[in-house]
């Protein structure tokens, strides 16, 4: 039995394989029942988690069995098409082949449902001087295809949250774009951020090695789960307050929302993540440390440390990014 369920952004369908599906390819599977959805936006959607078979993420080519239950979160595309926005850009560094970014707090990474503008796509597309009809997508390809090549042309290679500030990479062709895919797919490329967590943890440094997925019901947020894609964090101490913790992590893996699962799983949330931390924000005795909590509008994560090989000279470029003021500000306060 095939059974459908509307929310505001996703529809949620979840199919019984039958003794004629046994076989099948996963991904074949998926586009002979969903009209309108590519064989590659599919697969996508398996890659992302959004495919759950008996309740555990799979891959594309996995082979059905009679009375496997599939579930399916038809997740909405970025947008496809946006225009160049003459949006200022914190340049960190630049040259002919690539930039580094400083992104502020509130800026979305790429266009998507319900965003087409202020994002650091649309920024990029003006200074690297793109055209709009280059950010046209016309038809033939799929959309799964027009999408990567339009964040190929706008240098799009990896993302940070909204509300997480920091530094990104952005390359400026295709080749320069693969190039740095690949250093991430093969973990050359090191990040560290700077989270300001919620109780004070035992001990100086430690890790969180923990698999990652979306939660089962609510495929928005992701979560620790036993079937999910593993997911390396390691921490350190860099200060404490009464009450706080100021870390340094380091990501091995690049999984969605993962610094701050990993710090919840450990029962240090992210001050001013209202998505993982449960309500601690709330609990805060100071009532001007819970109002400045409020005050800040975003979480307090920042990208400090980027570090990663040149494509063309070789060279290891090292970058740090100081916190923003607000989050200086925040400290200030914890401190007083």
């Amino acid at each position: 039995m095939d059974v459908q369920q509307e929310t505001e952004e996703n529809s949620s369908l979840i199919f019984q394989s039958s003794s004629l599906d046994a076989g099948k390819r996963l991904d074949a599977f998926l586009a002979e029942k969903i009209e309108g959805w590519s064989r590659s936006r599919l697969q996508k959607l398996v890659a992302d988690g959004d495919v759950l078979v008996n309740e555990k993420e799979s891959k594309p080519s996995y082979k059905l069995r009679a009375g496997d239950s599939v579930e399916v979160e038809l997740t909405e595309l970025p947008a496809v098409e946006f225009a160049p926005e003459n949006i200022p850009l914190d340049v960190v560094y630049e040259d002919e082949f690539l930039a580094v970014i400083n992104k502020p707090a509130g800026m979305v990474v790429h266009p998507g449902a319900g965003v087409s503008s202020g994002t650091l796509a649309n920024a990029l597309a003006f200074k690297f001087k793109i055209k709009n009809e280059e950010l046209k997508t016309g038809n033939g390809a799929d959309e799964q295809s027009k999408i990567d090549n339009l964040k190929a042309k706008v240098g799009i290679v990896h993302r940070i949250d909204k509300d997480t500030s920091g530094l990104i990479i952005v390359a400026k062709t295709q080749e320069i774009h693969e190039a740095l895919s690949e250093q991430f797919r093969s973990r050359e490329i090191f990040k560290s951020y700077v989270a300001l967590v919620h109780g004070e943890p035992e001990e100086d440094r430690g890790e969180v090695d923990a698999p990652i997925a979306r939660e089962k019901h609510n495929r928005t947020k992701m979560a620790v789960r036993a079937h999910g894609r593993n997911a390396l964090s390691l921490w350190k101490v860099k200060k404490r307050f009464d009450k706080f913790t100021l870390l340094a992590v380091e990501i091995k893996t690049g999984r969605t929302h993962q610094i701050r699962v990993h710090l919840a799983h450990i029962n240090h949330p992210i001050v001013g993540d209202e998505t993982y931390n449960a309500g601690r924000d709330k609990t805060v005795f100071d009532l001007k440390v819970r109002k400045a909590i409020v005050d800040l509008n975003r979480f307090f994560l920042h990208a400090e440390k980027l570090s990663f090989t040149h494509p063309v000279s070789n060279e290891r470029l090292d970058f740090t990014a100081p916190l923003p003021p607000e989050l200086t500000e925040f400290l200030e306060l914890l401190e007083a």
